[in-house]
C-alpha cells in the first residue's frame, strides 16, 4: 500500500521593483562598515582642500593688488586651461578666487573618489566571486549596484556639505553661506555624475581595473574638453561635465544654480542606462565579451618579467601620457613665472629659502620635488599589484610552475623601479622641452632633466618601504601611501603652512640636492638608493618566508 504525499507549495516570490531590490539596505550597512575608514578620510581631505586653500589665501594674497596681479597672470592660456576662466576679474575676492583656482581641481578629486568606491563596491565584487556567492541569499538582481549608488552619492553629498559649512563660517572677503553651499553643491554633484560614469563602465568590462581606467579616462577627457573649450572660448566646454560645475560662477557676481540641473539630468540618465545594461549580463561577465587569446603565448609572456610587463603595461602607458602632459603645462609658464613672483611678493613664502637661487629656480626644484611624489604614486601602485595578485589567487598558479617567489616578485619590482624611472624621466623631458622653447634657454632642457634624475632615488625609497610592507606584513601595504601624503602637506606647500625646515627631513624628497638651484651632491642620493635596496631585501626575504594570503 503506497500513500500519496503532496507535493510542498513553492514559495511565493513578490515580483516587480521590491524584487530587484530586496537587501538593498543591508547592502548599504555592509558597504558602510567596509569603508568606516575610507569614506570618513575621503570627505575630511575633500573638505579640507578647500577650507585650507581659502586660509591661505588670506596670508598669500594680503591686499587687493595682489590679487588682482594674480588674476592677470590667470589669464595666461596654460593658466586657463589647468583652472579655467576667471568670471570675475574685476572683483577678485578670496571667495572668487576658490571658486576660479581650485573648483575644476577639487571637482576631479571628487570623481575620483567616485569612481574608486564605486568600482570597489561593484565590478571589483564580481572579479573577486563574492558577488555572486551574496547573490545566492536573498538580494535583489540590481539591489548591490542601487547599494553602491547610495553610498557613494551620498559621500558626495556629505563631502559638499563639510565643504560648504567649512568655506561659509568664513568672514573672509566675498565668502557667503549661499556661495559656499553653491560651490559644495556643485562639487557634489559633478562627483555624482561620475558615480553615473562609473556604474557605466562597470556593465562593460568584467574586470575592476578595466572599468575604473575607462571611467578616469572619461575624466581625463572632460578635463581635456573643458581647457581646450576654456582656451578657445568656442562653447566647446560645455561637452564637459566638469564645466558644469565649473559655470555655476560660484562666490562671483553672477553665479547661478541652473546648471546643477544638467549634472542631475545626466546622473540620472546614466544611472538608468546602466541599470538597463545590467539585465542584458551575467554576474561576473562584462557586455564587452573577452577577447580570445592567441593559440599559443609569445615568448615574452613565458618568463615572469614579460608577463609583469604585460599586466602593467597600460598603467605605464597612461601615467607615462599625464606626466608628459604634467611636464608641458608647467613648463609653458616658465617664461612667466619671474614677473608673476615679482607682482605677487607673498607667493615667495610658498617657495623654500635656497642660498644662492632666484626665485624661479626655487619654484622649478620645488616642483621637481612634487613631481617625485606624484610618480611615487606609480611606483607604490606597480607594488601593491604584486598584494593584488596574491588575493586574487593568480599567484599561486605561477608560483606552482618553476617560477620562484624571487622570480615573480623580482619581474614586478623590475616594472615598479623601471617604469618609475622612465615615467619621471618623461616628465623632466616634456618640462625641460617646453620650458626651454618658451624662455629660449636651451641649457635648461638639461638643467631640468638632470634635476628629475636627482629624484628618482627618493621614488624609490617609497617603493622599497611597499615592498618591505609587502613581505613582512601584507596586511598594512598601504601604509606606504604615508610618503606620498607627508611629503605633498610637508615638503610641496611646507611653506605655505609655515611649517619648520627639519619636517622637511622625514620625508626622502627632502634629502634630494635642490636641482637646478643647487649644486649637485651625490652622498645623499647614494644613502637613499642604500635604503631603498634594504627595504626592498627586507621585503624580499620575508615574502620567501611567510605564506600566502588572499585577505
Amino acid at each position: 500500500m503506497t500513500t500519496a504525499t503532496a507535493a510542498p507549495a513553492a514559495p511565493e516570490v513578490s515580483s516587480g521593483r521590491g524584487k530587484t531590490l530586496a537587501g538593498t539596505g543591508t547592502m548599504v550597512r555592509f558597504m558602510l562598515r567596509r569603508d568606516r575608514i575610507r569614506i570618513p578620510v575621503w570627505i575630511a581631505a575633500l573638505g579640507i582642500s578647500s577650507i585650507s586653500t581659502l586660509s591661505s589665501f588670506e596670508t598669500t594674497y594680503p591686499t587687493a593688488a595682489d590679487r588682482e596681479s594674480a588674476a592677470e597672470m590667470l589669464e595666461l592660456p596654460a593658466m586657463v586651461a589647468m583652472v579655467g576662466r576667471n568670471y570675475a576679474p574685476d572683483n577678485y575676492t578670496f571667495g572668487a578666487m576658490v571658486g576660479h583656482q581650485m573648483f575644476i581641481m577639487v571637482a576631479a578629486v571628487f570623481a575620483l573618489m567616485s569612481v574608486l568606491l564605486f568600482v570597489r563596491h561593484t565590478r571589483a565584487e564580481e572579479e573577486a566571486g563574492r558577488s555572486e556567492l551574496i547573490r545566492s541569499s536573498v538580494l535583489g538582481r540590481h539591489a548591490q549596484m542601487t547599494a553602491a549608488i547610495i553610498v557613494v552619492v551620498g559621500t558626495n553629498l556629505l563631502a559638499g556639505l563639510f565643504t560648504a559649512v567649512g568655506l561659509g563660517s568664513s568672514e573672509l572677503e566675498g565668502v557667503t553661506m549661499e556661495s559656499a553651499f553653491l560651490y559644495g553643491t556643485s562639487l557634489a554633484l559633478v562627483g555624482s555624475t561620475f558615480v553615473g560614469i562609473a556604474a557605466v563602465t562597470a556593465q562593460i568590462t568584467e574586470y575592476g581595473r578595466g572599468a575604473s581606467g575607462m571611467a578616469l579616462a572619461a575624466l581625463g577627457l572632460a578635463y581635456v574638453v573643458r581647457a581646450v573649450g576654456d582656451v578657445a572660448d568656442n562653447g566647446l566646454s560645455w561637452l564637459s561635465p566638469l564645466y558644469w560645475g565649473f559655470t555655476t560662477r560660484s562666490f562671483s557676481e553672477g553665479q547661478r544654480w541652473w546648471p546643477l540641473l544638467l549634472l542631475v539630468g545626466l546622473t540620472v540618465v546614466l544611472i538608468a542606462l546602466a541599470v538597463n545594461l545590467s539585465t542584458r549580463r551575467d554576474v561576473g561577465a562584462g557586455l564587452r565579451p573577452s577577447r580570445l587569446g592567441s593559440p599559443t603565448a609569445s615568448h615574452a609572456l613565458s618568463t615572469p618579467l614579460g608577463l609583469a610587463v604585460r599586466l602593467q603595461r597600460g598603467s605605464i602607458i597612461g601615467w607615462g601620457v599625464a606626466m608628459i602632459v604634467f611636464g608641458i603645462a608647467y613648463g609653458s609658464v616658465l617664461d612667466g613665472a619671474e614677473e608673476m613672483f615679482a607682482q605677487i611678493s607673498a607667493l615667495e613664502d610658498m617657495i623654500p629659502d635656497i642660498e644662492g637661487a632666484g626665485l624661479v629656480e626655487s619654484w622649478v626644484s620645488n616642483l621637481m620635488s612634487f613631481l617625485a611624489m606624484i610618480v611615487s604614486i606609480f611606483a607604490i601602485l606597480a607594488v601593491l599589484r604584486l598584494r593584488t595578485e596574491e588575493v586574487g589567487r593568480r599567484a599561486e598558479p605561477v608560483l606552482s610552475t618553476a617560477v620562484s617567489r624571487q622570480q615573480w616578485v623580482g619581474s614586478h619590482l623590475t616594472v615598479a623601479f623601471g617604469g618609475s624611472a622612465v615615467v619621471m624621466l618623461l616628465a623632466g623631458a616634456s618640462f625641460g622641452l617646453s620650458g626651454a622653447i618658451v624662455t629660449e634657454d636651451g641649457g635648461l632642457f638639461g638643467r631640468i632633466l638632470g634635476a628629475t634624475a636627482a629624484q628618482i632615488p627618493a621614488v624609490w625609497v617609497a617603493a622599497g618601504l611597499a615592498v618591505a610592507l609587502f613581505g613582512l606584513i601584507p596586511r598594512f601595504i598601504n601604509v606606504a601611501w604615508i610618503i606620498p601624503v607627508y611629503g605633498v602637506v610637508v615638503v610641496y606647500m611646507g611653506g605655505l603652512f609655515g611649517l619648520d625646515p627639519w619636517t622637511r627631513n622625514l620625508s626622502p624628497s627632502g634629502h634630494v640636492p635642490e636641482l637646478p638651484a643647487a649644486d649637485f651632491e651625490a652622498l645623499p642620493l647614494a644613502i637613499l638608493l642604500v635604503i631603498a635596496a634594504a627595504l626592498t631585501w627586507l621585503g624580499l626575504a620575508g615574502f620567501k618566508r611567510r605564506d600566502l594570503t588572499t585577505t
